[in-house]
């Protein structure tokens, strides 16, 4: 397979807007999404921005970036019409959808979500990591997994995706991070489906491929990336960038 990495931004986020280009470092947080995906060097990285700044800050950086349509619903939509804007050859049949976010992401995060898609045969490949943090079962901002292990409890197949505490009881919960391996007709397929109830009401649009009767199998990290979602979650990635320097 030959995989192509995509990274979908906008600046629009409601809850931190102008998020792509806040200051991590000195440097703007999806110029460091994308050298981390850059050095997971499994194949071109592109970041498929909404906005023409995006689009500049990468240029700049010496990254590539192609300008998407800014009303595009979902981020898949987004990294779709990148992709058939960059690759009109078909070059590329493994697309990987990595969250323009996660500015501190290990680069092996996208090798386990690429090995759990090949090696079960699913349609997507993402990954989840245990949950060490008691709260993380109550926190909706914290999607967590319900997965079939396998015997080594490295790869698992994805059964649902939840904001809430699943599976319910005694034991581990796995959390779920914002990376996604696409054999390329899937994404074709999935970004072709209409949102589906449980998406709607979860608001995790992985729900819809599930409804739809598509595979989804979780690589097993060793922790799940920093999400950057709000003004606190940015102060911690700088927080993190400031330490890994010291």
């Amino acid at each position: 397979m030959k995989p192509i990495i995509l990274i979908p931004a906008r600046m629009a986020s409601t809850r931190l807007p102008g998020k792509p280009l806040a200051d991590i470092g000195g440097i703007p947080m999806i110029v460091r999404v994308w050298r981390q995906a850059v050095a997971a060097n499994v194949g071109p990285v592109v970041v498929a921005a909404a906005e023409k700044e995006i689009v500049t800050a990468l240029e700049a950086a010496g990254g590539r970036a192609v300008l998407t349509p800014p009303k595009l619903p979902s981020g898949s939509d987004r990294i779709w019409a990148a992709l058939n804007a960059v690759d009109r050859g078909f070059e590329h049949d493994l697309v990987i959808n990595v969250q323009g976010d996660l500015p501190t992401f290990d680069p092996a995060d996208i090798h386990a979500a690429i090995d759990a898609m090949v090696t079960t045969g699913t349609d997507i490949g993402t990954v989840a990591a245990e949950s060490e943090d008691d709260g993380d079962a109550a926190n909706p901002n914290m999607t967590k997994v319900v997965a079939t292990w396998d015997v080594g409890g490295k790869r698992g197949r994805a059964h649902y995706f939840s904001r809430a505490g699943v599976p319910w009881g005694k034991g581990p919960i796995f959390i779920h991070a914002g990376i996604y391996a696409f054999r390329r007709e899937a994404l074709q397929r999935f970004v072709g489906l209409q949102p589906s109830p449980l998406e709607l009401r979860e608001k995790l649009e992985q729900l819809r491929a599930i409804e739809a009767g598509m595979t989804i199998s979780v690589g097993r990290i060793d922790a799940v990336p920093l999400s950057v979602d709000t003004p606190a979650d940015l102060e911690k990635a700088r927080a993190a960038v400031a330490q890994s320097k010291a």
